[in-house]
């Protein structure tokens, strides 16, 4: 198969969709790689070291789709990518397709293949490629959170640990998956009183055993998301429903008994955002004003780290990417059940139904799209 990388080129992405070593293994089992000019630059790596694995530099995206049969990315494609997929085209890639019809309406018109990382699932119901960036997100939350609550940033001032005679920060995190858990274990750490949220209680147990009184966790109410925002000086939204957009959970109306300056990150911002008054930012303007709460919402937070981002989610997608290259996309999605969940769009059809269902479009059962195939 011919596999093509980009170079990104959503606003701060310096990720890049495969590595040398990627590159390399793709190679090593037949398969011909094309990398796109500097598409590694952002995060250290040069052309030459794709070219040692084996791949061909191309000068432009442009060559790079019209050579490749796949699409291995890091981001949702923008609109100049979409104009340049085919229908011969699978793209391997972050969509986040819920709460963007723009995206969805071009990939159905380009009639490609497309396959979202962040539904692809595990034999325990995981979300093995959605992980890697769920917990560098989760990490990442706090420290930007903290860097917004500085007052020069329009924050109130409050230092996340305290020091002596002076109270610690209070940390609240709405939802304890992967990314609350990641956010709540980096704020324990820095020394704030934190409180996590969650509606499993399966999952309140097990974090309650994991940091042992260390932080309150609480059953997940309107009434106790309300309570505990009213006290918070940062708040986590770090809430998931698999390919679907997020619940808002916090209303426009909630904020006003939030004290002035708090700041909230919502990490859910991909998938539309679990604040009532979230809309996507960039690492060029990160964060707004609401009602005198900071919004931190940047879209593509763990492309600030891009090089940890690219090696960890990299280390995730390649088993698969060997795989739907090694088979052909049909035969890998039909053989791998697991795999075949990634598969949102297919023939100018939506075969996810999350999707389908947050945008009103018709579903196809992934099933039946690839034996119509």
């Amino acid at each position: 198969m011919r596999i093509g990388t980009p170079k990104e080129i959503k606003n701060h992405e310096y990720r890049v969709g495969l590595t040398p070593a990627g590159a390399r293994e793709l190679t090593a089992h037949g398969h011909e790689v094309f990398i796109e000019t500097r598409a590694g630059l952002g995060i250290g790596i040069d052309d030459a070291a794709y070219q040692r694995a084996g791949a061909t530099i191309l000068a432009t995206a442009a060559e790079v789709f019209d050579r490749a049969e796949m699409i291995i990315k890091v981001k949702e494609p923008q609109p100049v990518e979409c104009a340049m997929l085919k229908p011969h085209h699978v793209l391997f890639t972050y969509l986040h397709l819920a709460p963007d019809p723009e995206q969805t309406r071009a990939l159905l018109a380009s009639g490609c293949t497309a396959i979202a990382y962040e539904t692809v699932t595990d034999a325990r119901g995981g979300l093995p490629l959605l992980a890697p960036m769920s917990e560098v997100a989760g990490r990442m939350s706090i420290q930007a959170g903290a860097h917004a609550m500085e007052k020069a940033a329009g924050g109130n001032g409050v230092l996340l640990g305290g020091v002596p005679g002076v109270p610690a920060a209070e940390v609240v995190v709405i939802g304890g998956g992967v990314v609350g858990y990641n956010a709540a274990r980096i704020a324990v750490g820095m020394g704030a009183r934190v409180t996590i949220l969650d509606r499993s209680l399966t999952r309140l147990g097990w974090l309650d055993t994991v940091f042992e009184n260390r932080a309150t966790t609480l059953y997940s109410t309107v009434d106790a998301v309300e309570t505990s925002i009213a006290k918070a000086d940062l708040v986590i939204g770090a809430v998931l429903v698999p390919g679907a957009a997020a619940p808002k959970l916090v209303t426009r109306a909630m904020l006003g008994h939030m004290k002035a300056g708090t700041v909230i990150v919502d990490v859910a911002i991909d998938q539309g955002g679990c604040f009532e008054t979230s809309k996507p930012t960039t690492h060029q303007e990160p964060t707004y004003l609401v009602d005198g709460i900071v919004h931190y919402c940047v879209a593509n937070m763990p492309g600030g780290v891009a090089r940890t981002s690219t090696f960890a989610l990299t280390n995730a997608t390649m088993p698969f990417a060997v795989a739907l290259a090694d088979k052909g996309y049909r035969q890998a999605l039909l053989d791998d059940p697991n795999l075949r969940e990634g598969l949102n769009v297919h023939g100018g059809k939506v075969t996810y139904k999350a999707v389908a269902d947050a945008l009103g479009c018709d579903y196809l059962p992934p099933q039946d799209a690839l034996r119509a195939a």
